[in-house]
């Protein structure tokens, strides 16, 4: 037990009230304070945990017989009863409101150990070129990385907005990040919406407008969310590509108008 005012407000307030109800007791005939030591009890476990609590406690048993000599009767049997029964009551409040404090501050600490985890675990994960995607069992996004914002061009406001799995994949449709004709996109929503609902794990390429091609892969969680992954494959698909149409290719790799074009889509 630390020394310092959590630990001496507990007998502090146990003298003082012990001498408050002497003065008041000269001119008023005063109750046993008996119930006010139990709450100073409980008091001192809160602050400063079972040791504290316990010296409050046994404080609480002497100044209640002080109380009771101050009035110059001899103590009856009934009053000993009094004193054991306050004695056992402090000691139960010490014990219980000790524990809890103990056991909250282990919990507090074991929080705070694991959002430190998770922080370093979000900034490791902004720092790779896979986009990585974490929903929830409803499917909404607790955890977007750098690399997914990059390739997908969503601000940060609505990423860290918790937006639904089928918000981002119409914000791609919206601002023309996907390499598909406008009739082909619908469909491909709804296939990687299904995926994702039933968990399929089976790796598909997704081409983009800037020339990027990214596997997708969904991973079952076992809280019932999912983990997207997006790891650019563009060296890899594109060198299997037909060498008649590089020079497509090539075309839709030019950030200088691409990512230009979809920047300004995201502002509008």
């Amino acid at each position: 037990m630390r020394f310092g005012w959590r630990a001496i407000c507990g007998p502090v307030l146990t003298v003082a009230t012990l001498l408050l109800a002497i003065l008041l007791d000269r001119f008023v005939p005063v109750p046993s304070p008996a119930p006010l030591f139990v709450c100073i009890v409980a008091l001192a476990g809160a602050l400063s945990g079972f040791s504290a609590a316990q010296i409050t406690a046994g404080l609480a048993v002497i100044c209640a017989a002080l109380f009771f000599l101050n009035r110059g009767v001899p103590f009856a049997p009934a009053d000993l009863v009094q004193l054991g029964l306050l004695a056992a009551t402090a000691a139960g409040t010490a014990a219980i409101t000790g524990l809890m404090r103990e056991r909250l501050l282990d919990t507090f600490a074991a929080e705070r150990r694991s959002h430190a985890i998770a922080a370093r675990l979000s900034a490791a994960l902004d720092q790779v070129d896979i986009g990585i995607v974490l929903l929830d069992a409803e499917t909404r996004a607790e955890f977007i990385n750098r690399a997914f914002r990059d390739y997908f061009a969503l601000p940060d406001e609505i990423a860290d907005g918790k937006p639904p799995f089928v918000a981002l994949m119409y914000h791609g449709r919206d601002t023309g990040a996907f390499e598909l004709p406008e009739d082909e996109l619908g469909t491909f929503i709804a296939q990687r919406m299904e995926m994702v609902r039933i968990g399929d794990a089976t790796p598909i390429n997704i081409s983009l407008r800037s020339g990027e091609v990214l596997r997708f892969v969904c991973a079952v969680l076992p809280d019932g969310g999912r983990m997207l992954s997006y790891t650019p494959v563009t060296d890899l698909v594109r060198h299997t590509d037909a060498p008649a149409r590089a020079d497509y290719y090539r075309s839709l790799r030019d950030p200088a108008s691409r990512k230009l074009i979809r920047y300004l889509r995201v502002a509008e």
